[in-house]
């Protein structure tokens, strides 16, 4: 039987290096790839290079950041700029972990590509492919890759989907690898400080223009320093002194205001959401029950979803939710398999 050829995408982390550990030990003829996405990356492909020596495999580094600054980071400043928070890692995962990269793949020959994600993937009795929220819930990454399609999900590999976390380090270092210690990341990979508004402004060429922030009823409280250093939900850093505690409960680009209100204006029901994604089938045909994420620390609340359109979703939870920001992504789990998901509105 001919061995499985697999490129395994390799981060420069310890979960990449354990994946692609575990593929050798599957018998696959394995190739390490690791992609070059900014400026910065220098010592994250030093790491997989060093875990590729030690498993004894080939290892190639692909020069993607003209895509990844078109295709990652431009939408994420625009999303901004229209007031909303989005989430830059899914886009990346869907254009190009899983597109540019299994690309690569193909026109180096391999069956398919392999990746240290903590998720779990499974085929049903009609041969669709299904996702699953990994055994390790609290490394669980489902909710970055609801957006995968079928033809995604059919050449992908996820070998960590069973373990825990200290099973994983355990396994990185009992093969001596360099980063089997070594720190996940928290931030987002092109702003390893999280500044994300010093970010924002250094690509903007300067600060973007103070206004007004307002009261639900339109009562000026004084000045903003600029859209995109606020998200919904936020309290801290308004700079203002208040009698008490009002929070980011809107973010208008028209007349470029924040609107400020107390902890109960946070709270709501219902969503809508486009860019729209199912993975056990193509679409709703009918409402239906499940639980629902609106960010990806949360824990899932119960639901109904309905597709009101080719590309528009309604989600209406059971209990009011708090600070549901346009921008991030609502992923919907029937249990532990991930239905789709989308951009909220």
């Amino acid at each position: 039987m001919k061995r499985e050829t697999v490129l395994a995408a390799m981060s420069g982390g310890v979960d990449s290096a354990a994946a692609a550990y575990l593929l050798l030990q599957d018998g696959c003829c394995v190739l390490g790839g690791t992609l070059f996405l900014q400026d910065s990356g220098d010592a994250e492909i030093r790491d997989a290079q060093a875990v590729a020596a030690r498993l004894g495999i080939e290892h190639r580094v692909f020069d993607l950041r003209e895509e990844f600054s078109r295709m990652v980071i431009a939408p994420f400043i625009a999303a901004y700029e229209r007031g909303e928070t989005p989430n830059p890692c899914v886009l990346c995962n869907r254009t190009v972990k899983f597109g540019l990269l299994a690309e690569q793949a193909d026109a180096l020959g391999c069956d398919v590509l392999a990746t240290g994600h903590y998720v779990r993937r499974e085929q049903d009795t009609a041969g669709r492919w299904l996702l699953r929220r990994a055994t390790d819930l609290t490394k669980d990454q489902s909710y970055m890759l609801y957006s995968l399609s079928q033809k995604q999900l059919a050449r992908v590999r996820f070998p960590l989907g069973e373990l825990t976390k200290a099973e994983v380090r355990e396994i990185a270092e009992n093969a001596g690898f360099v980063n089997a210690r070594k720190r996940d990341s928290q931030d987002i990979c092109f702003i390893p400080d999280g500044d994300y508004a010093g970010f924002l402004e250094r690509q903007h060429g300067g600060p973007y223009p103070p206004g007004d922030f307002r009261t639900l009823d339109g009562r000026v409280l004084g000045q903003h320093r600029g859209l995109i250093r606020y998200t919904v939900g936020q309290r801290k850093g308004l700079g203002l002194a208040l009698p008490a505690p009002l929070y980011v409960c809107a973010k208008h680009t028209a007349d470029n205001s924040v609107v400020l209100g107390d902890n109960d204006a946070l709270f709501s029901r219902t969503l809508h959401a486009h860019s729209i994604n199912f993975i056990p089938f193509d679409r709703l045909t009918q409402p239906i029950r499940l639980q629902a994420k609106v960010r990806y620390a949360q824990t899932a609340q119960w639901a109904t979803a309905e597709q009101l359109d080719t590309d528009l979703l309604r989600v209406e939870f059971d209990e009011p939710q708090r600070a549901i920001a346009p921008g991030q992504s609502v992923v919907l789990y029937d249990g532990d398999y991930v239905i789709g998901g989308g951009i909220i509105a």
